[in-house]
C-alpha cells in the first residue's frame, strides 16, 4: 500500500503543508549557517540537528527500507494466497515458513514499520506516535478479522499455528 503523501490526490494537501511550514525556515538556515560556528552557539545548532533530527531521520528510512523488504518476503512466502482483501480458500495451506515461522502477520508488522519509518523520517515525535497509534487500531481490527476469517476456513492446523506463533512481533506480541 502506497502511503498517502505519495498517492494522487492525497499528496497535495501534505506536500503543500509540508513547504508551506518548511520555505519560512529557509532565511534563518542560510542566515544562520554563518553564524553557526560562533562562539556564542558552541555548536549547539549542530549538537540539536545531531541528537535528534538526523538520527531519528536515519531510523526512519532504514525503517522504510526493512519493511519493504518484509513485505517483499511476505508476497513471495504466501504467493497467490497474498490478497489485499481478507480472502481465504477452503484446504489452503497454513504457511509456516520465512517470517510466518515466527509470527502470524509478519506483513502487518511491515505495515506498522513502514508508517512508524514514515514518522520517524519526518522528524517529529508526535508525526511519530500518530503515525503507529492510528495504524496499530486499523491492523488489530483488520487481525482480528482475518484470523476470524482464516478460523472459520482452515479449522484447527491454524488454530494450532495460532497457539505456536505470536501476532506480530516474535516472541512478545
Amino acid at each position: 500500500m502506497i502511503p498517502l503523501p505519495f498517492t494522487w490526490p492525497a499528496l497535495i494537501p501534505f506536500w503543500v503543508a509540508f513547504y508551506w511550514t518548511f520555505i519560512a525556515e529557509l532565511p534563518f538556515i542560510r542566515r544562520d549557517r554563518v553564524t553557526a560556528a560562533a562562539r556564542s552557539d558552541r555548536w549547539s545548532m549542530r549538537v540539536i540537528l545531531f541528537a535528534g533530527r538526523i538520527p531519528l531521520y536515519i531510523t526512519g528510512i532504514a525503517a522504510i527500507v526493512a519493511a519493504g523488504w518484509l513485505r517483499r518476503h511476505c508476497f513471495r512466502m504466501l504467493g497467490a494466497s497474498f490478497t489485499y482483501d481478507v480472502r481465504v480458500q477452503a484446504g489452503q495451506p497454513v504457511v509456516e515458513r520465512g517470517a510466518y515461522r515466527f509470527v502470524r502477520h509478519p506483513s502487518y508488522t511491515a505495515g506498522m514499520l513502514l508508517f512508524g519509518g514514515i514518522g520517524a523520517a519526518l522528524t517529529n515525535w508526535l508525526s511519530l506516535a500518530i503515525s503507529l497509534a492510528l495504524p496499530a487500531f486499523a491492523y488489530a481490527y483488520r487481525i482480528r478479522v482475518e484470523e476470524h476469517a482464516l478460523v472459520s476456513t482452515l479449522g484447527p492446523p491454524y488454530v494450532e499455528y495460532m497457539q505456536r506463533t505470536r501476532r506480530l512481533v516474535p516472541f512478545l506480541i
